[in-house]
């Protein structure tokens, strides 16, 4: 019998979790859980139960019932703020490219790939690319 894998990530993305899943997890949790979240998650698995994170529970029921995603309506909003080319930059940030890649694919050089990922991350009031990846991803751009 194969192990029951419960998987504990800082990823909140559906592509992970559905990976996740596909390759036979019996549960998913984000790094924030709580030991007991934790706990119950171990136990459920031992008993062949499953168990997601609430968020991610939510996310699940959402996309079958037809309900609109509320991270990906932020997701969108937000990309109003930038500008055509910062929204090409930011997609291939999101499909995990370096500047210098994401220059050599734009046309454009690697000191205004960096001006613009430093202008998406002021506009978008984010931290990092990591960040820009995941908006990137959440607004369906990667």
């Amino acid at each position: 019998m194969p192990p029951k894998v419960v998987v504990l990530t800082t990823f909140d993305l559906d592509e992970y979790v559905e990976t996740a899943l596909r390759n036979g997890a019996v549960g998913v949790l984000l790094k924030d859980a709580t030991a007991e979240q934790m706990a119950l998650a171990v136990r459920s698995a031992a008993g062949g139960d499953a168990m997601l994170s609430p968020q991610v529970t939510r996310r699940l029921l959402h996309r079958f019932t037809g309900s609109p995603d509320p991270r990906r309506e932020d997701a969108v909003r937000r990309l109003s703020a930038l500008t055509g080319k910062e929204r090409e930059v930011l997609a291939a940030v999101g499909d995990g490219h370096a500047n210098s890649a994401i220059a050599e694919r734009l046309y454009l050089s690697e000191a205004t790939v960096k001006t613009h990922v430093s202008r998406i991350l002021a506009k978008l009031q984010l931290t990092n690319r990591v960040q820009a990846a995941i908006l990137a991803h959440h607004a369906g751009l990667s």
